[in-house]
C-alpha cells in the first residue's frame, strides 16, 4: 500500500457535484492499493498514519499527532499512486490492485483506520470520478509506502 498523506486546515470531497466528504483539521489521505497488500499492510499502516507526528505542538514543532488533535480524516482511493512511467508518456497502472482485490482492502484499510482513531471518517468513493478540494497547511505531505517498513 502506498499513501500521500496531507495535512489540511479543510478538505472536501465532491462527486457529481455533490459534497461527499468535508472536513475541517486533519489529514487527508490518498490510498493506493496493489494485489499484493495484506491485512498486516492495512494494520501498520492505519497504525502509522494515526500516530503520525505531522502536526505542531504549542511550540510550533511538528510533535502531536492525528489522534493527540482528534482531528478528522478524509480517505481517497488513488490508484495513480501505483503508476509506472519508465516507458513512453503514457503511465501504466499494471501494478494497481484491481477492483475486485481493492475494494475490500480499501473498506478493511477504513474499518481498521478508524478503530485507531477511535473516531469515523470520511471517503470519497471507489472508482468515482471525484473532485477534492484541499487546504494543505504547511505545506505537509508525508509518503509511505508498506514495502519500506523494515
Amino acid at each position: 500500500m502506498k499513501a500521500v498523506v496531507q495535512r489540511v486546515s479543510k478538505a472536501s470531497v465532491t462527486i457529481d457535484g455533490k459534497i461527499v466528504a468535508a472536513i475541517q483539521k486533519g489529514v487527508l489521505v490518498l490510498l493506493g492499493i496493489e494485489a499484493e497488500d495484506t491485512e498486516d499492510d492495512i494494520h501498520w499502516l492505519s497504525k502509522k498514519i494515526a500516530n503520525l507526528r505531522i502536526f505542531n505542538d504549542q511550540n510550533g514543532v511538528m510533535n502531536t499527532s492525528l489522534i493527540d488533535e482528534n482531528g478528522d480524516c478524509i480517505v481517497v482511493s488513488q490508484f495513480t499512486l501505483y503508476a509506472s512511467t519508465k516507458k513512453g508518456n503514457r503511465p501504466s497502472y499494471i501494478k494497481a490492485a484491481r477492483p475486485i482485490i481493492a475494494i475490500p482492502l480499501y473498506e478493511k484499510f477504513i474499518d481498521q483506520f478508524q478503530q485507531e482513531l477511535g473516531k469515523e471518517i470520511q471517503s470519497g468513493q471507489f472508482g468515482a470520478e471525484m473532485m477534492l478540494e484541499i487546504f494543505n497547511e504547511g505545506p505537509v505531505t508525508i509518503i509511505i509506502d508498506t514495502k519500506n517498513k523494515i
